[in-house]
């Protein structure tokens, strides 16, 4: 975790670096700003069933390209619409099991007086379509301004993952049916400079039409809080 934020810190360094002597040259009054984003996040599940919890950091890596449109002459407003990669990790103690006659998979909440675990998690890759309406204090000459944009996160789930290592021994699980393709929630990007915080809340539950063993619904939902990086 240490190791992939300093990693990103180092390309966003970069680049900002080299988008600073850009600016400083060119001044360019249908300028655009913002056409791409590289961030990382601490994931959350909302709405856990009782007992449900997570045991460890559960990070996510996001980037992608905006298609940056003012729609005032200023130039401080405008709509965004890109398209991005993000990796999300979910580490918890929620156990799935596959059958091995019928090949359904079974969620049930690991019970700690008697499974013992060194590590247990789902993840995802997701193909994901940003959509942004953009404020800024922008102006053709300066590339350091306050932004808050607001929009919405449509996902594609394009596969998934999860891996349990305990008392009960190893189980790997790729592209589990249970899991939602689509994914989509509202976003909120507030910040100045090259950092902002950024939030998403997901709308729609990770699993879809899913109940644990002892009958309590799975509607557990995606909140992702951390920090986005925009590049010229």
């Amino acid at each position: 975790m240490k190791d992939l934020f300093i990693l990103v810190l180092s390309i966003v360094s970069v680049i900002q670096v080299f988008s600073q002597e850009l600016t400083s040259r060119v001044k360019d009054s249908l300028y655009k700003e913002d056409q791409f984003y590289i961030g990382t996040t601490y994931n959350l599940l909302g709405k856990r069933p009782e007992d449900l919890r997570q045991t460890s950091f559960s990070l996510g890596f996001h980037l992608g390209f905006i298609k940056d449109m003012p729609i005032t002459k200023r130039r401080n407003v405008a709509i965004g619409v890109g398209l991005g990669y993000s990796t999300n990790s979910y580490i918890q103690n929620l156990l799935i099991q596959r059958e091995d006659v019928s090949g359904d998979f079974n969620f049930s909440v690991i019970d700690a007086n008697t499974v013992n675990f060194t590590k247990n998690k789902f993840s995802e890759h997701v193909i994901e379509l940003p959509i942004e309406f953009r404020w800024r204090t922008s102006t053709v000459s300066s590339y350091k301004f306050w932004r808050v944009y607001v929009g919405m996160k449509l996902g594609y789930v394009f596969t998934n993952r999860s891996k349990f290592e305990g008392s009960l021994g190893t189980f790997i699980h790729q592209n589990i049916p249970n899991y939602t393709t689509f994914q989509y929630g509202p976003t909120l990007s507030v910040g100045y400079n090259t950092w902002n915080i950024f939030a998403y809340y997901g709308v729609n539950s990770i699993f879809s039409d899913t109940t644990l063993l002892n009958g309590v619904p799975l509607d557990s939902n995606a909140v992702k809080i951390g920090l986005l990086f925009y590049i010229l």
